[in-house]
């Protein structure tokens, strides 16, 4: 009795902080509206994209951050917490995806790899350090081996692009995750999906499923968000990395959660993230594995101080 009566408390405590988050969604009518944590600019670039960024703090050395599918620069916001004292740390929204326009784009991996390197011209900046994320990671590669003398380090969190899938898995990709599914998903799935990316949700990463809720008021930029993470999803399996590492040859900064439930794939493969990450290291030449311990995908935000740590290290590094 006295078991049953602690699981209904804590049952009771966790409906209650739903309904608590819950009595706080708002819709917004313009991604605008969302907050961010830091000042927001605009850039415009090539065939009338707008791409938004936050831009902080200073130092000899410029970070370029770049979020993952589905994601924001907000993502970024206690990275750049932790480093912005000794860089200048730079966050953008790629097309399609928070602040930045919205509209008919390819997403492929080399369409924002290209955007990437519009940003760093518009921005006068001969060379940086990019800080890629998930998808954001897969596209830090695809912009390095594009103009490797641009890039002085790589920091890759969570990258996609490194596990193998057969033509079948490709396949089931393109057809599984639609624009339309996107759209439609309940707001009980947002909080489920984005409770995947960590070992356990921390309370400070509630902004994350409201700002996703939010959006859901936006009109036709929200019917542009859903196909731009759909046709992401297709660029991300049709222009994979795995077999590109070993051209790399730049120094190079692996950050994993041992305990992340997207790499690898839980659906389709067996074996651990571990193995995805020494696996990259192995063909990465100069390249610092760190697996984190109790941490999931968004490793860089559930281990901020940590990640942060390690990050330090590895830059103010001359080499590994």
């Amino acid at each position: 009795m006295k078991y049953l009566m602690i699981l209904g408390l804590v049952f009771l405590g966790f409906k209650n902080q739903a309904q608590s988050l819950y009595s706080q969604l708002e819709k917004v009518s313009s991604f605008d509206q969302i907050e961010y944590p830091f000042e927001v600019h605009k850039q415009k670039l090539s065939n009338n994209i707008e791409i938004a960024y936050m831009d902080e703090g200073k130092g000899n050395q410029t970070i370029l951050f770049i979020h993952g599918l589905g994601s924001y620069a907000p993502a970024w916001k206690k990275t750049i917490e932790g480093l912005k004292s000794n860089y200048r740390c730079i966050a953008i929204d790629l097309p399609g995806f928070g602040r930045s326009s919205k509209g008919n784009y390819p997403c492929s991996m080399s369409f924002y790899a290209t955007i990437v390197h519009e940003v760093l011209d518009s921005l006068s900046l001969d060379q940086v350090i990019l800080a890629g994320h998930s998808m954001g990671g897969q596209i830090s590669i695809v912009a390095t081996l594009k103009k490797p003398e641009r890039v002085q380090k790589l920091m890759l969190v969570s990258p996609a692009g490194i596990e193998t899938f057969t033509e079948g898995e490709k396949d089931w990709f393109r057809t599984a995750i639609t624009a339309k599914g996107i759209m439609l998903t309940p707001l009980n799935s947002i909080e489920e999906n984005l409770g995947h990316n960590f070992y356990k949700f921390p309370k400070d990463a509630e902004y994350m499923i409201k700002d996703r809720y939010a959006m859901t008021g936006c009109g036709d930029d929200f019917l542009w968000y859903c196909k731009a993470n759909e046709r992401s999803i297709q660029g991300m399996v049709n222009e994979p990395v795995i077999r590109d590492l070993s051209k790399l040859n730049v120094p190079t900064l692996l950050v994993f959660g041992e305990s992340d439930k997207l790499i690898p794939n839980r659906y389709l493969h067996g074996g651990s993230t571990s193995d995805v990450g020494e696996k990259a290291a192995r063909q990465i030449k100069q390249s610092e594995l760190v697996m984190v311990k109790k941490a999931g995908h968004f490793v860089m935000f559930e281990k901020a101080e940590l990640v942060n740590g390690r990050m330090l290290e590895f830059l103010g590094s001359n080499t590994l």
